[in-house]
């Protein structure tokens, strides 16, 4: 069961992120994964927003995902941090 102050913490985590670069995994269905980098962009009170730069490298991409998709791990958001990774929830 999801609990609403972990619901919280996930969203004041997300919140600190914003303008920075992340990295989310998210199942595709059929044994794909899609894999999105890009730049937080904003937060708000059921999902959040990540800026995606499309593969033509010119136009970006905005993409939302919930809360509770990355609680329940259908979304990894992962922070690169130098040479290491963190990742939330």
């Amino acid at each position: 069961m999801i609990i609403s102050s972990d619901v919280d913490i996930c969203k004041n985590k997300l919140i600190s992120l914003i303008g920075h670069r992340i990295r989310l995994t998210s199942n595709g269905g059929r044994k794909r994964l899609i894999v999105n980098d890009g730049i937080v962009d904003g937060c708000y009170e059921n999902f959040f927003n990540v800026k995606c730069l499309k593969k033509d490298g010119k136009t970006y991409e905005l993409v939302s995902f919930s809360y509770i998709d990355v609680l329940t791990k259908n979304v990894r958001v992962v922070v690169p941090v130098s040479n290491s990774s963190e990742e939330i929830a």
